[in-house]
């Protein structure tokens, strides 16, 4: 899952802060970085309330919503999944909101360089996170619904004694992201049965041994178009350049000039309101790794560091709108997203890819 950036006009700014009435809406997707820049926005910020107000009518989808495409929400959910007692859990697991304290704490930008031994519970985790997406990944096809993904997905994560990172993380109410066709990040799994031609997306991360791994891949469901198949092959490669660029002393602000450039070679773009992250202990912290051109990210790559890579691809415009679930991200012309991600170890020669898949190079250059 992907940090959030400031829902201010032209501010790109990483954001914790949210407004008291979104908070009682229960909407967590309208994050502002500072609180001049909530007021700056309150004038068009305020309209999103109202959107937002929650019905008690039962419907199978959102009523007399604007969506952009022809996606739609099939409700309700399926309950949420449980999780044994004896699976460590993060501190958000069983939070009645699923706030993250340790992360809310964690209010400098030092990005952590992690010791042997924490690089050791890293590849795990991501071992397991590849292993678990693979999974999920090869129940893709019609007729699949993705709320049976996220099942599938859940029980692969307990049989490894893993907590499945999404889970309850600010109020998400499954185990994994599924993202179909139009949606860009954050899908929330339902009882939407997958067509041939549709694209999913789905994104796994896992908790073990107090430690977070996190990955994901677009699929093809059945027999896809020239254009899915083009953005596909975009995301993989925009993700793909930039692990190459990976180092120690590279500049975390110079990865979105490199993705954004194959990004446009390819008539698509590249969508600014989520980044990449650092990850470990915490789900999210720094280093923030925006995946546009002249973007404002801080810091530069040392030995230990770990992050994702994960840039999200659009066929058309870059903005994106969400649904009143406060999860669902999608495309604001309704055209398709794509995106790959990967965590990441910075070496003392380039870059261990820690989620890499078999057929995947995990070590750039060589060792």
């Amino acid at each position: 899952m992907s940090v959030q950036l400031c829902r201010g006009e032209n501010c790109q700014n990483p954001s914790k802060l949210q407004c008291p009435t979104c908070l009682k809406l229960n909407i967590i997707s309208s994050y502002f970085c500072s609180q001049e820049c909530f007021k700056k926005n309150w004038s068009t910020h305020k309209l999103i309330h109202k959107a937002n107000t929650p019905t008690t009518k039962v419907e199978t989808y959102i009523p007399n919503f604007p969506y952009t495409g022809s996606l739609r929400a099939l409700y309700p959910l399926s309950p949420r999944r449980s999780v044994p007692p004896h699976i460590k859990r993060p501190d958000y697991a069983d939070d009645p909101k699923g706030v993250s304290r340790s992360e809310m704490n964690n209010q400098n930008n030092i990005i952590k360089e992690l010791n042997n031994d924490e690089i050791e519970a890293m590849r795990k985790v991501c071992k397991f996170a590849r292993e678990v997406l693979d999974i999920g990944a090869a129940a893709v096809k019609p007729g699949v619904t993705t709320d049976e993904i996220d099942r599938i997905v859940h029980e692969a994560a307990i049989e490894r004694d893993c907590y499945p990172s999404p889970l309850n993380y600010y109020e998400f109410p499954k185990s994994v992201c599924t993202s179909v066709n139009e949606v860009i990040c954050h899908g929330i799994p339902d009882r939407r049965e997958l067509e041939d031609g549709d694209i999913i997306n789905l994104d796994v991360t896992l908790y073990h041994d107090g430690f977070h791994g996190d990955l994901n891949e677009t699929y093809p469901v059945g027999c896809i178009d020239m254009d899915s198949q083009k953005l596909i092959k975009t995301a993989k490669e925009c993700l793909d350049k930039a692990i190459e660029c990976v180092k120690p002393g590279f500049l975390y602000r110079d990865l979105g000039a490199v993705i954004e450039k194959n990004a446009k070679a390819n008539n698509c773009s590249v969508v600014r309101t989520y980044c990449g992250h650092g990850i470990h202990r915490l789900f999210h912290c720094p280093p923030n790794v925006p995946h546009y051109t002249k973007n404002k990210a801080v810091g530069k790559m040392k030995p230990g560091h770990v992050f994702t890579i994960e840039p999200m691809i659009n066929f058309g415009v870059w903005r994106d709108r969400h649904w009143t679930d406060n999860w669902t991200a999608v495309t604001e012309d309704g055209k398709r997203s794509a995106q790959f991600e990967h965590t990441l170890l910075v070496t003392e020669t380039g870059v261990e890819i820690l989620t890499a898949g078999k057929d995947e190079r995990r070590f750039y250059p060589d060792n």
